[in-house]
């Protein structure tokens, strides 16, 4: 047994927490099968809401956050792993239910666990992440439903962050035309270099929209907003295109008609990151691996401390996080 030193949430009052570096006893971990050294974790939109008591995803404290891990396995009682293995781990409400990744240590069910892909280290299956797995869960569900390259532009919004970024990266790389949409002019040259052929501002997408049907205009759309711009790319879907739902930002509510699916036969897929089964795991890591541009990930990512994580989850709330951010949880 060893200390380690955690990021760790306690209640401080109705609807708050707060959050302070502690060591603690590798007796404290919960209990599961696997017990992980870990390298690397990140920070998503959900540890944000997490760091700052929101949503009652949190019911026990204290709580070490993290939804996404990677590591090396330090002891297995599962036949899947033994020590030494480079191991990730996104979703299953670790974070959440679970003590998760903001930490030095952590102890899982085997089950939840995927080992690291050949080619990708720790830090840079973190900086893709559960935004870039999740943008890679979206580029096969739209596969599944016939996109396909140089059929048209595909849309992407909230371009500028964790998943919109990855996604950007990926369908250029496949041979995508790529418009991206985003509320901050100063990350067009950004978006530029990951491969976005177009860009459009948020606000076009922002106003609900005046018809049921408008000008096709998108062969695929990966939509991390919600709302009022996920209603309005409904409207403007190629016949037989479909769209990827993948966030809520800009609201929970969907005011739509059912014509976009009667007159054009869209499809609206959701894409659930979290319980996704591990074949499904296992292919879409493969897949990231091998086609999503390292040199384009590496470009879209910032470092960061534990230490520096209750200001970030601050900051990736008011969107002023740009691309993948890794913690070095080491650091």
């Amino acid at each position: 047994m060893s200390d380690f030193r955690a990021l760790v949430l306690r209640e401080a009052g109705e609807g708050k927490v707060e959050s302070r570096l502690e060591t603690l006893s590798e007796e404290a971990l919960p209990a599961g099968d696997v017990t992980v050294a870990v390298d690397h974790s990140t920070l998503n939109y959900k540890d944000g809401m997490i760091l700052q008591g929101l949503g009652r995803l949190v019911r026990r404290y204290p709580h070490v956050p993290g939804v996404d891990f990677a590591g090396v396995v330090e002891r297995s009682d599962s036949p899947r792993f033994k020590p030494g293995d480079k191991v990730l781990l996104t979703g299953w409400r670790v974070g959440e239910l679970h003590w998760g990744g903001f930490a030095q240590k952590a102890r899982v069910n085997a089950d939840w666990l995927v080992k690291l892909p050949e080619g990708l280290t720790t830090a840079r299956a973190m900086a893709v992440g559960t935004a870039g797995f999740t943008a890679m869960l979206a580029i096969m569900a739209l596969e599944r439903h016939g996109m396909r390259p140089g059929e048209g532009e595909v849309l992407v919004t909230g371009a500028a962050g964790g998943v919109g970024s990855v996604a950007v990266a990926i369908l250029h790389r496949l041979g995508h035309r790529v418009a991206a949409s985003t509320g901050r002019p100063g990350e067009h040259d950004y978006l530029k270099g990951l491969g976005a052929a177009s860009l459009l501002d948020r606000a076009a997408l922002a106003t609900p929209p005046a018809r049921p049907l408008d000008s096709e205009r998108w062969a695929g759309a990966i939509d991390a907003v919600g709302g009022t711009t996920l209603a309005t790319v409904l409207t403007q879907l190629r016949n037989r295109a479909s769209v990827a739902a993948v966030g809520n930002a800009g609201g929970i509510e969907l005011r739509s008609t059912v014509l976009p699916f009667l007159l054009r036969g869209v499809n609206l897929l959701g894409i659930d990151s979290v319980m996704s089964p591990r074949e499904e795991r296992e292919e879409a890591w493969r897949r990231i691996a091998q086609e999503l541009p390292m040199d384009k990930l590496d470009a879209m990512t910032n470092r960061a401390r534990l230490a520096d994580l209750p200001e970030l989850g601050k900051r990736i709330l008011e969107g002023g996080v740009r691309g993948r951010l890794v913690v070095d949880v080491k650091a």
